[in-house]
């Protein structure tokens, strides 16, 4: 399974177009090579590199979308993909663009394939989402994005 994006290369920098900088909306996520017996998608965006004094958990949740359906290939820039929202560190179900308080923080979008639904109704954590995909993942992907704010 493959996700990639137009608007930056694994490991590159993230646009600050997609951050809290710019229009702060997705990038355009392409998905491809998902297997044929997948019955549904999960995408989770999370930064590992949030400071100790601004975090609450261990990473910083970005985007949480799960019950996407397996046929989908591309999720077009500013947008939400059909499926279930789930709520990031904020509180919120939509996507939140990089905005590190510090230095460079590098941002990871994962997707993965599971072999069913997940029983889970909308505002689910993503600690809720990680564990009702365990044992169901199928195959997964990842895109990592840089990024760092203008010094003032």
């Amino acid at each position: 399974m493959q996700l990639t994006s137009p608007a930056f290369k694994n490991g590159d920098r993230i646009p600050s177009k997609y951050t809290c900088d710019g229009s702060n909306v997705n990038p355009e996520l392409n998905i491809s090579d998902v297997p044929l017996n997948a019955r549904c998608l999960v995408l989770l965006m999370e930064d590992p590199d949030v400071p100790e004094t601004v975090r609450k958990e261990r990473m910083w949740d970005h985007w949480v979308i799960f019950n996407v359906p397996p046929r989908t290939s591309r999720i077009p820039e500013n947008s939400q993909p059909s499926g279930i929202p789930g709520k990031n560190t904020d509180g919120n179900l939509n996507y939140q663009g990089p905005c590190p308080p510090d230095c460079e923080h590098r941002y990871f979008i994962k997707l993965y394939a599971l072999d069913q639904e997940l029983p889970l109704l909308k505002g689910s954590s993503k600690k809720e989402v990680e564990a009702a995909m365990q044992g169901h993942i199928l195959a997964e992907a990842q895109l990592m994005g840089r990024y760092e704010r203008n010094q003032r």
